[in-house]
C-alpha cells in the first residue's frame, strides 16, 4: 500500500455564500487510501454529499486543501483539475444521471471521449467489455429508459470505470433501488475493492451497508463525529 493517500483533505471548509452563510463542511481532515470500501454516514444535512463532492473536486473548499496523490487541487487550474477528476475519479450518482438521448454504450463512452486517449473503436470495445462484465452485454445498444433501475445503476457504475480510475466515489448509489438491486450494486462495489483492487467511497444512509464495509466516516453538522474501521472476514488485500 502507497504511503501517499489517494485523497487527502486538509482542515477542508465549505462555506455556502448568501445572505446568512451555510458551513456545509468545517475543518474535515481525512485520508483516503488504496484499496479502502469506505461509508460516509450521518443525517440530512450532516454534509455528507457535500464532502463527496470537494474530494471528488466537483467542489472547491472555502479553506484548507484537497490533495490527490499528494498534488494539492484547489489551486491548480481548472483545465489541471479536470484532467484528474478523468483519470483519478469515477462517480456513481442515486439517480445514475445516463443521458437519455444516447445509447447505453455510448454513455458508457463519454468519459473515454472526454480524456481523448483512445480511438472510437478502441473506445467501443472497451465499452463494450465493461458492460459485458456487468452482465450488460445483451444491453448495448439500448436507451437508458429500456432498462430497470439496478441495470441503470449498472450502466453508470461501467461509465464510472471508464478511463480505469483507482477511485470510484458514490452518492447514495443504492437509495432509488429495490432491495434485490440495491444488495446487487453493493455486492458490485465490494467486488470492486477486493477483486479489482480499487478504493470505494460512497455516501449513504443505509447504515446496515456501512456496517458491512471496511470503514465507517460518520458526520454530523459538517465535522467528523467517528471515524471507525472493521476487521470484516474475508477482506482480500489489494
Amino acid at each position: 500500500m502507497s504511503a501517499i493517500p489517494l485523497i487527502e483533505a486538509r482542515n477542508v471548509t465549505r462555506i455556502l455564500p448568501g445572505i446568512v452563510p451555510t458551513t456545509l463542511v468545517q475543518g474535515v481532515d481525512l485520508s483516503i487510501r488504496e484499496n479502502e470500501f469506505v461509508a460516509i454516514t450521518g443525517p440530512s444535512g450532516s454534509g455528507k454529499s457535500s464532502l463527496l463532492y470537494l474530494l471528488g473536486l466537483l467542489d472547491l473548499p472555502t479553506s484548507g486543501e484537497v490533495l490527490v496523490r499528494g498534488t494539492e487541487t484547489t489551486h491548480m487550474p481548472e483545465e489541471d483539475r479536470a484532467h484528474a477528476r478523468l483519470t483519478m475519479l469515477g462517480f456513481v450518482f442515486q439517480f445514475h444521471f445516463l443521458l437519455p438521448e444516447f445509447t447505453v454504450l455510448e454513455n458508457v463512452m463519454l468519459p473515454m471521449r472526454a480524456l481523448g486517449k483512445l480511438s472510437r473503436a478502441q473506445m467501443r470495445t472497451r465499452g463494450g467489455d465493461l458492460l459485458g462484465s456487468l452482465g450488460l452485454g445483451d444491453h448495448i445498444n439500448k436507451r437508458p429508459d429500456q432498462l430497470s433501475g439496478g441495470q441503470r445503476q449498472r450502466v453508470a457504475v461501467a461509465r464510472a470505470l471508464a478511463n480505469e480510475p483507482p477511485v470510484i466515489l458514490a452518492d447514495e448509489p443504492t437509495g432509488s433501488l429495490d432491495s434485490k438491486s440495491s444488495e446487487q450494486v453493493f455486492e458490485l462495489l465490494r467486488d470492486l475493492v477486493r477483486v479489482e483492487g480499487k478504493t470505494v467511497v460512497a455516501v449513504t444512509h443505509d447504515l446496515g451497508m456501512a456496517e458491512r464495509m471496511d470503514r465507517h466516516i460518520e458526520l454530523l453538522d459538517g465535522r467528523v463525529r467517528a471515524d471507525e474501521r472493521h476487521d470484516l472476514a474475508g477482506r482480500v488485500s489489494g
